[in-house]
């Protein structure tokens, strides 16, 4: 008797003790998606609903021996990147992740949905140096976009496009600009790659319950991608997810402030 291979995800993240963003949001939409899930944690936070209120960031060596050691033995069919924090945790990332042939999704997490600071100034700089190039798809809101291209809030879809255009020419593969904290009645998300232009959208839902959106998608769509999924149908796929998990996010009842989505609201 044969089994078919396991779909494997690995994310290389923040931890959040609220359970609502980082490690665990990932490991939760990997699970829910139907993909096995591994970590390399890069940081530990104290955090809840209500905000941030301490980071501690794992010393980079050991962060890339979590890479090491999952990597040398699972036969991962996608990375995915949450918060690393610090310059020398994005130049320990790089340099474990670079050669592979493994798909590569960055989220470039800079500023948590309480509005804490999660990535230091110097680490921008890194990241666009060194991880950047070796991703398959980078997918910044459109704050991070805003400084990622040296540009001011987009306003509107084209102005997010041009955002995207800008990182495509400093060398990235694919961007994914997220509407999430845009404005308007849907939330649209533009898809910007060497060969094409894609927009997905969805309904802009009336909840507090957004902690750890930008997370979940990304992981989404790494599981996709672990899937084999073509990059825009993974895009698809994850947009979809995220939007039901938002739909039910009110089924829940998690904290005083901004409370997670429901990752596994089609098992409830």
């Amino acid at each position: 008797m044969t089994t078919s291979k396991t779909p494997i995800a690995f994310t290389i993240a923040g931890s959040d003790s609220g359970g609502c963003a980082g490690i665990q949001a990932d490991l939760k939409a990997f699970s829910a998606l139907g993909v096995f899930g591994c970590s390399a944690i890069a940081s530990v936070t104290a955090q809840n609903t209500l905000g941030v209120q301490g980071v501690l960031p794992i010393a980079p060596s050991f962060v890339a021996l979590q890479i090491r050691s999952v990597l040398d033995d699972l036969d991962v069919g996608a990375i995915k990147t949450g918060m690393l924090g610090t310059r020398d945790i994005v130049v320990a990332v790089a340099g474990e992740l670079s050669g592979l042939s493994i798909p590569l999704v960055i989220d470039p997490v800079m500023v948590a949905t309480s509005g804490d600071r999660l990535l230091s100034e110097d680490a921008v700089a890194a990241y666009i140096e060194m991880l950047f190039p070796l991703a398959t798809l980078i997918t910044p809101n459109l704050n991070e976009a805003a400084v990622l291209s040296g540009t001011s809030l987009a306003k509107n879809i084209n102005e997010a496009k041009n955002q995207g255009r800008i990182l495509l020419d400093k060398g990235v593969s694919a961007v994914l600009v997220k509407g999430g904290h845009g404005q308007g009645n849907a939330a649209v998300d533009v898809l910007l790659t060497t060969t094409g232009e894609y927009e997905f959208s969805s309904p802009r839902l009336n909840t507090k319950n957004t902690h750890g959106t930008g997370c979940t998608l990304a992981s989404a769509i790494t599981a996709g991608l672990a899937k084999g999924m073509e990059l825009p149908d993974a895009v698809d796929k994850a947009k979809q997810y995220l939007a039901s998990a938002l739909a039910a996010a009110d089924q829940l009842s998690i904290g005083k402030g901004s409370g997670p989505v429901h990752h596994f609201h089609h098992f409830y």
